[in-house]
């Protein structure tokens, strides 16, 4: 998860430049071509969903979804939804020569937040506005919506819904038998590992990796009762390369090593 304060105080601290916004309308189950960004920039999510693959990796977007790309990444789009699709894109330049979340592609879900929708449009009217007055207006503009997006993410990490439990659940149930790590399952919700395991913890009374070890110890056990198999196949189709650790953990688990539980 980013630091919404060190993304804060980078604009608050360096100069910046906003060089152009763009409204985009595509038809249900249409494809966007692929292009390639020349400028750093945040595409907003209006309505609609879409598939959104950046340099080879997929981000599901939806209302409130607002990702954040680099300049040279490889973009293309595809409309998921039965109605339209529509997102607003805008790229800026930031004169700041340290390196910072915002060198990397991030994705962000500030839920739904009018005034975001209302910011960019008067974006949209003033972009252009020729003088300085017209560039500082843009400038207050750009930084009211990044206040809102971040604090619209503040207030949504405070009170996820069950649902991206849910998911994450589901994640675990479908790639036990892959290395998981809490960060892993973090950043799979758009969350930081605290959050998330507080939140997981809150609705399935388990810790993430607590979960994922009992998951698989019960996988392994019914493994182990369809007949004679070896424990080091047991223990690799679970998740565990080293059969060792398996047993032991297996054992702590059930009260006795696998080997003896093949004989119940």
């Amino acid at each position: 998860m980013i630091n919404r304060d060190q993304l804060a105080d980078l604009f608050a601290s360096h100069s910046f430049h906003i060089q152009e916004i763009y409204r985009l309308v595509i038809q249900p189950h249409s494809t966007l071509s692929e292009f390639k960004t020349e400028s750093a920039g945040f595409l907003f999510s209006i309505r609609g969903e879409a598939r959104l693959n950046i340099n080879g990796k997929s981000y599901n977007l939806q209302p409130g979804s607002v990702m954040h790309v680099t300049p040279g990444c490889q973009l293309a789009l595809q409309v998921i939804s039965q109605s339209e699709y529509e997102y607003h894109s805008l790229f800026y330049h930031l004169n700041c020569d340290k390196e910072s979340d915002f060198d990397n592609t991030f994705k962000l879900e500030t839920g739904a937040n009018p005034r975001i929708i209302e910011i960019l449009t008067m974006l949209h009217q003033n972009i252009h506005t020729p003088g300085g007055m017209g560039k500082l207006r843009v400038k207050e503009l750009f930084l009211r919506l990044l206040y809102q997006i971040l604090m619209g993410c503040k207030q949504k990490d405070s009170s996820p819904n069950e649902r991206v439990i849910e998911e994450a659940v589901a994640y675990i149930r479908g790639q036990y038998m892959n290395p998981l790590t809490l960060q892993d399952l973090a950043e799979l919700c758009d969350m930081n590992p605290k959050s998330f395991s507080y939140f997981f913890h809150k609705y399935t009374g388990l810790h993430p990796i607590d979960y994922v070890i009992q998951y698989r110890m019960e996988r392994a056990r019914e493994i182990l009762k369809t007949g004679n198999i070896p424990i080091s196949d047991v223990a690799m189709t679970v998740g565990y390369p080293n059969p060792l650790y398996f047993s032991r953990v297996f054992k702590k688990k059930f009260g006795v090593p696998p080997s003896a539980y093949t004989v119940r």
